[in-house]
Order: C-alpha cells, then structure tokens, then sequence
C-alpha cells in the first residue's frame, strides 16, 4: 500500500518515479533511432518533454486558478505536484509532430519515444494506483484524542474522509497545515483527521498551542500504528477515503491549497 520507495532518509514516490522511467525510455530510444537516421532525435526529444511540463504544470494552475491568485510564488513551487498530464502529453506530441513535418527523418524516433514514453507513463501510473488503493478500507484503528478519549478511525465512515499522517517535527507536515486547517474550515461535508505519529499529547497540544492552530478531529497514536496498517515510510502523507471508506487516492509529501483542492475535486465528485 506504501506509495514511495526509500533510501534512508529520502523518500521517491512511486509516481515521480514512474515520470523519470517513462523520460529515460523515451530518451534511450530516441538517441539509439535517431542515430541510425542520422538525425538528433534526442535533443529534440528534450525539446518536447521540456514543453510538454511546462504545460502541464500551466494547465494545472489554470484549472486552479482562483487558488494560486492568493499565493503567486506558489506557482513556481513544484513540490506541491500539480500537474496537468494529458496536457503535457498533447503539448509534447504536437511539437514533436511539428517537427517531424520538417524533418521526415525524424518522424520514426519521436513517435517510437513519445509513444514508449505515454504507454509507459499511463500503465505505470495506473499499476500504482491499483496498488495504493485496491480494496483498501478505513481501518478499525482505535486511537487516542486530545482530551483522552478513545476513537476508531472507521467511526468517520459516512463522509469522504482525509486522514493525514504527521508530527511536529516534520517540516513539509508543518507547512502544509494551515492548508489543511482551512479546508476543514471551508469543507463540512469532509471529515479531516489529523494523526499525529510517535509523540505525547503535551507536545502535540503545546505545538498547536503556539501556533495557535485550532483544528478538529487530532488524533495521537504514539506507537505510530497507522503508519504500520497503512505501510507508509514517511510523513506526511494524506489518505483520501470516499463516503465509504474506501482509500481512493494517497498523497505523500506536502499538499498546496491547490493540489489539496484537486484531489477533493475527484473524492466529491
């Protein structure tokens, strides 16, 4: 279920992965075909993957706009994975296009690429998310709240459901949680449950405390049991379950207000 990959500290996700395959493979075929049509495939090819993540990255703050406008450095914050990937897709196929019309040579080592590229990119991303979520479901994890009372995650089922793994000592978890705390604000309909991993009530009360950071639904699990039932290597990482309680979507790393925005899109829908 755990959707990133680890070497000691650092954490891949499964998904950036799967981009950097589907670049090498594209790259790799593109170089040993252009080479036997005599022609510089490869440098093009870097032409069109470079448009094609532009675009996709444009499309995407396009399509969220509204949120962006609030915050315009966020633009150029790629952490956040936004991204576009048909667009991108289509911008880097119709330059590619483009430029096979100009150069024939050209047109046997771009297509094999890009179309490598695609059916890797897609099949890849589609094994992931079969593997993520499956028949997952919201557990019947009994964890502790603030003010000592016991609670089962699965209590939640009946609203789409965020459940998001984090502790006070995780920078990305710190930065995404004003983002979190607003969407709980804006967005009744979803339950957001705050999990927090291996720490006290008194650091965790103390840190919301001067942070000042009112948020509902904060859960401890200090022997970090949810870490285990969801085989996760590393915080944060948001859970997004549907009305019931089944796991439709993983986000590993920090979630910017539009990225968060996105996904809520697809849970609601």
């Amino acid at each position: 279920m755990s959707g990133a990959f680890s070497i000691g500290p650092l954490l891949l996700p499964f998904s950036l992965l799967v981009v950097l395959a589907s670049v090498f493979a594209a790259l790799s075929i593109g170089k040993r075909l252009g080479r036997r049509a005599g022609v510089d495939a490869e440098g093009v090819l870097w032409q069109a993957l470079l448009l094609g993540a532009l675009v996709a990255r444009l499309a995407f703050v396009v399509a969220f706009g509204s949120v962006y406008r609030e915050s315009a450095l966020a633009i150029v914050d790629l952490r956040d994975g936004g991204w576009n990937a048909p667009a991108g897709f289509a911008a880097a196929w119709l330059y590619a296009g483009f430029r096979f019309w100009r150069t024939p040579a050209l047109r046997r080592p771009l297509v094999a690429s890009l179309l490598a590229a695609t059916v890797l990119f897609v099949a890849g991303n589609s094994f992931v998310s079969a593997r993520a979520g499956g028949e997952r479901r919201l557990p019947d994890l009994v964890l502790e709240s603030l003010d000592g009372g016991a609670v089962r995650l699965d209590a939640f089922v009946g609203r789409p459901v965020v459940v998001n793994l984090w502790a006070t000592w995780c920078p990305p978890c710190v930065r995404e949680m004003p983002v979190l705390r607003d969407a709980q604000r804006e967005r009744p309909d979803v339950h957001f449950v705050f999990v927090d991993q291996g720490e006290s009530r008194q650091q965790v009360a103390n840190w919301l405390r001067a942070r000042n950071l009112s948020l509902d639904n904060v859960l401890l699990d200090p022997q970090r049991n949810a870490t285990a039932v969801f085989r996760q290597n590393g915080y944060p990482v948001t859970l997004f379950f549907d009305a019931d309680g089944k796991l439709v979507d993983t986000r590993i790393g920090a979630l910017s207000a539009a990225t968060l925005q996105a996904r809520l899109v697809r849970l609601t829908r």
